[in-house]
């Protein structure tokens, strides 16, 4: 009998979700009855609100079920038109927005719509662990440049302008920061932008965290730093960490009308759209503004409180240093001093301790921790007096 052909070559060479795995790995022992402290979650712990919640049930009743148009109903793309006009002074027709089954969905559609095989990819390490994977997937080449803690996480004009070469298309920049937390001011973001004007670069602006910032910082719509920038930047956000809708599947892209088009007519072919009675319950968190800034507030006073406890109590461990995020909901402590390669510390992390934390080796960065403190005081308590007493005994 013959060998059955082998997988393609992008089955062979994608890595896995390592945040995912252990995410599952760590909710397979709690369901098990293993008393877990998990930080490897990159979700709220809180629920969807429930305006939004009975909005979508509202559509369900009202019949809201068949296919809606590729790139989203029409009142949710002008909402999120709307949105940006009003919070950033970035003015865009709704045939520029591509609403699509996730914030993942639409980074990918940004990448796949603009770059072809050979061109170069600029991705600042740390970075989501989703970026090169999706890169390789479109044919590209990813190019890191690795930020680390002593340059705050954040890429400089210099580090850019070392990395740019003739191949370079697109420049990946997300901020506030997965797995980081860190925040760019507007002054860091226009010295980038500059770079990448002069150099005819594409900008995929990852905004996903935008509402999750602290210390009186302002977001910043890096579209909005000039009209060069604009006429290349791909802004990508969405509803999952903002209103606690991660399995919702809701994503939104912004777009010069060229790139949005292309965007929409790949989704065409790869999903159709968005689930329709979902955008009918993110509808209601643009509509219905008040509850949503409630239900926001809430849940970052929550968030401040817990990223100011952990990121005492880090810097409490001998061994450890953590600079204090600025934005979303991560901390990434350093753990170098250990002389533990990053992905051994978690696994005996995980096995002695019953702490689940994610390796910065998995973000591009070996010798870290991204802790999320988007979990219950409760698990941040023991979690950190379980961290606390393995680091102890790694010390002896």
């Amino acid at each position: 009998m013959s060998t059955p052909h082998p997988l393609s070559v992008w089955a062979r060479n994608v890595s896995p979700s390592p945040t995912l795995a252990i995410d599952a790995k760590a909710k397979a022992m709690l369901a098990a009855g293993e008393d877990v402290c998990s930080f490897a979650a990159g979700e709220p712990d809180f629920d969807t609100p429930d305006f939004i919640k009975d909005a979508a049930i509202a559509a369900l009743k009202a019949g809201k079920t068949k296919y809606a148009p590729t790139p989203g109903i029409e009142p949710l793309r002008q909402a999120v038109a709307d949105r940006y006009a009003t919070e950033y002074g970035y003015k865009v027709a709704s045939s520029q927005v591509v609403v699509s089954p996730g914030g993942k969905y639409s980074c990918y559609l940004a990448i796949l719509s603009t770059c072809n095989p050979g061109d170069e990819v600029i991705i600042p390490a740390p970075y989501w662990v989703s970026y090169p994977e999706m890169v390789k997937l479109a044919g590209a080449t990813p190019v890191f440049v690795l930020c680390d803690d002593r340059a705050g996480f954040k890429l400089t004009p210099a580090l850019l302008a070392a990395a740019i070469t003739p191949k370079t298309k697109m420049l990946v920049l997300n901020s506030p920061s997965n797995p980081t937390g860190a925040i760019y001011t507007r002054a860091e973001l226009a010295a980038i932008a500059d770079i990448c004007v002069q150099h005819n670069l594409y900008v995929l602006a990852d905004e996903m965290y935008e509402h999750l910032i602290y210390d009186g910082h302002e977001p910043v719509n890096f579209a909005m730093l000039g009209a060069e920038v604009e006429k290349r930047t791909i802004t990508v956000a969405g509803f999952s960490k903002t209103y606690s809708m991660t399995g919702w599947r809701l994503g939104t892209l912004v777009a010069p009308a060229p790139i949005a088009k292309a965007c929409a007519e790949l989704q065409s072919q790869m999903s159709s759209n968005a689930t329709t009675f979902a955008q009918y319950g993110a509808l209601a968190a643009l509509k219905e503004k008040d509850k949503a800034v409630a239900a926001l507030a809430a849940m970052k006073t929550a968030f401040a409180r817990r990223r100011q406890y952990l990121h005492t109590e880090l810097n409490r461990i001998p061994g450890i240093t953590c600079l204090l995020s600025g934005g979303a909901f991560y901390l990434f402590p350093n753990i170098s001093s250990f002389g533990l390669k990053d992905t051994d510390f978690c696994a005996r992390l995980l096995e002695q301790e019953k702490v689940a934390a994610v390796p910065g080796s998995a973000f591009g960065a070996e010798g870290y921790l991204r802790l999320s403190y988007a979990t219950s005081d409760e698990i941040l308590r023991k979690g950190v007096e379980r961290l606390t007493r393995f680091c102890a005994a790694l010390k002896k």
